[in-house]
């Protein structure tokens, strides 16, 4: 069966939400800049070529609504490419590189581009806008079930504050709580990840790692912004530590060892290995094998475990054949109760450091994920990759990668 491999991965700057580098730039604009600046990056590939391109979008709706895909290639003046959006809202584009992945296992297409954006700072202006208030409200392990919470999720909102949708997206730190509560993270080992995730993005920025896979984008006012804004390369562990909980009074979850809100966008470009020699393209990996897993809403920080016990199972692999291994750092507690449940060596996890620092903009993380580890295992020459991530909602998604180049 044909292989698929990605012969090009871009991504911008990540920025900081409402008050960052990026907060002027249209999420459209932002990805077509992304879009068009991989596709180009590809010798010889002409924009008639791509068979779809494939747009994650954690939350469209406003600047980020309709088709943006569509708008992506209008603005791009690629009249001859379709294009779809997607949402698996944190793994949109995760979602959208598994399509390309399966579109070319299927034989319906060579080119495809999967790419991911997100302008948190135009779309809207934090979960407070569109979430309920449940700082106060309490996680009973007691209430788990072998397959569902449900018994106890009729307190986590109010139903009449979401239209009367189920309260699948409760506020994610309050899911981070319940995974730290129900596998005993406790608040020093997550602030310890969390110093170890700004300490390790420093040092990488320092050896010029993370400037290798950023775009430069220019924005509305002539500035160009060429890293990323969230890292804070002064923190410590007493800072950390005297942070107060943000989510519940009693809690472990603070501003320190959560990811921020942020803008960015990330592109690949990913055809069939027949199509990459065919045209002397070389590949930087092939997608061995992908997984996605479902589970309680109110636990999603988990989402990885299963969703990689699939991907390994199909790849033939263990955890322990993976050099590599990106879990998307949205809350210190999921990570770190996902890495201790997959059995993932800590010096195999995260190792140029993650979202606690550089950020995770909804949209483009998958996409994000995939490109830093691409860069890793060609960084730290090592040849297997395992990238997976928690999706807000209740799942989680998981690709497994082999270096090519």
């Amino acid at each position: 069966m044909v292989e698929a491999v990605i012969v090009a991965a871009k991504r911008s700057p990540i920025g900081r939400a409402m008050k960052g580098s990026l907060k002027e730039v249209r999420p459209d604009d932002l990805a077509a800049m992304i879009v068009g600046a991989a596709v180009e990056s590809v010798e010889g590939l002409d924009p008639s070529d791509i068979e779809d391109l494939m747009l994650g979008c954690g939350c469209p709706g406003g600047e980020q609504g309709y088709n943006m895909a569509g708008v992506v290639t209008t603005l791009l003046g690629w009249d001859s490419v379709p294009g779809t959006t997607v949402t698996r809202y944190c793994a949109s584009s995760l979602q959208t590189t598994r399509m390309a992945f399966h579109a070319i296992k299927a034989g319906e297409g060579d080119v495809f581009v999967s790419a991911g954006v997100e302008a948190v700072s135009r779309a809207f202006k934090g979960t407070s806008d569109f979430l309920p208030d449940t700082v106060n409200l309490k996680f009973d392990p007691a209430q788990q079930r072998t397959a569902t919470f449900a018994e106890g999720r009729k307190v986590w909102s109010d139903p009449r504050q979401l239209g009367g949708l189920p309260d699948i997206y409760i506020a994610m730190g309050h899911t981070a709580e319940n995974v730290a509560q129900l596998k005993g993270v406790s608040r020093e080992d997550q602030d310890a990840f969390a110093l170890r995730s700004q300490q390790r993005t420093k040092e990488a920025a320092a050896s010029g790692f993370w400037a290798r896979e950023i775009t430069p984008v220019v924005t509305p006012n002539g500035t160009t912004v060429s890293a990323d804004d969230s890292p804070r390369p002064d923190t410590t562990a007493e800072g950390l530590a005297g942070l107060q909980p943000i989510f519940r009074p009693d809690g472990t979850v603070t501003a320190g060892n959560c990811c921020p809100l942020n803008d960015g966008a990330a592109a690949l470009v990913i055809m069939s290995a027949t199509e990459a020699k065919r045209r002397g393209v070389t590949p930087l990996a092939r997608i061995i094998s992908t997984g996605v897993s479902g589970l309680s809403p109110e636990i999603m920080g988990l989402g990885p475990v299963e969703a990689s016990r699939r991907a390994l199972t199909r790849a033939g692999m263990s955890i322990g054949d993976v050099d590599l291994v990106e879990i998307n750092e949205a809350f210190a507690a999921q990570v770190l109760a996902s890495q201790r449940e997959l059995g993932i060596e800590l010096d195999r996890l995260n190792v140029n450091g993650g979202a606690l620092a550089v950020g995770h903009p909804f949209g483009m993380s998958g996409a994000r994920i995939v490109t830093t580890m691409l860069n890793s295992l060609q960084w730290h020459d090592k040849q297997t990759g395992l990238v997976t991530m928690c999706v807000g909602g209740g799942q989680g998604m998981t690709v497994v990668l082999e270096r090519l180049s």
